[in-house]
This record gives C-alpha cells, sequence and structure tokens, in this order.
C-alpha cells in the first residue's frame, strides 16, 4: 500500500502596508503591523478578516490571485473613515 503525502497548510501573512482615510482604526492597527493568520489571527480586526478570507482560502489551496505573482494580493478594511490597506500573503518556507 502507498503511503499519502499530507500536505502542511502554507502559512499566511497579514501585514498593513497603507492608509487611505483620515480615521484611526478602532482595533490600533497601524501600519506596519503584521499578523500570522493562524497563530494571531484573534488580534486581527475581524472586519479584515472576513475581506481577506477568501484570498487567504485560495493561497492555502494552491490558487493563484489575480494580481502580481498571485501570491500576495492588497485588500481594503471595510471601514470608509479608515481605509486601511492591507497585503495578504503566502510565506514560502
Amino acid at each position: 500500500m502507498k503511503k499519502q503525502k499530507i500536505m502542511s497548510k502554507p502559512k499566511i501573512k497579514i501585514t498593513l502596508v497603507d492608509k487611505k482615510g483620515e480615521g484611526h482604526c478602532h482595533r490600533g492597527h497601524k501600519i506596519g503591523d503584521s499578523f500570522d493568520f493562524d497563530t494571531e489571527r484573534g488580534k486581527l480586526c475581524p472586519m479584515v478578516q472576513h475581506v481577506a478570507f477568501p484570498y487567504i482560502d485560495i493561497l492555502r489551496y494552491d490558487g493563484k490571485l489575480p494580481e502580481g505573482d498571485g501570491k500576495s494580493i492588497r485588500i481594503c478594511c471595510p471601514d470608509a473613515d479608515v481605509i486601511n490597506i492591507f497585503k495578504v500573503e503566502k510565506v514560502e518556507e
């Protein structure tokens, strides 16, 4: 019987890279803050997680994102007063 190779989930990093709005993040995030999706998701704003999740799913299951190299994408916080911009990326180990 042939052993089946078990694939581990790739790491996903979410980083606040820019800000367009005048408001302040209600969660306290600042440009440069970075989060490991698996171990630090409790620290990340739930609204950002909601927006990021479809892209995380694509990256986790070897899909290609519709931007750049297909391994990262920039997304916006849905809070129109803040407009934090996050980069969601697959971390190559």
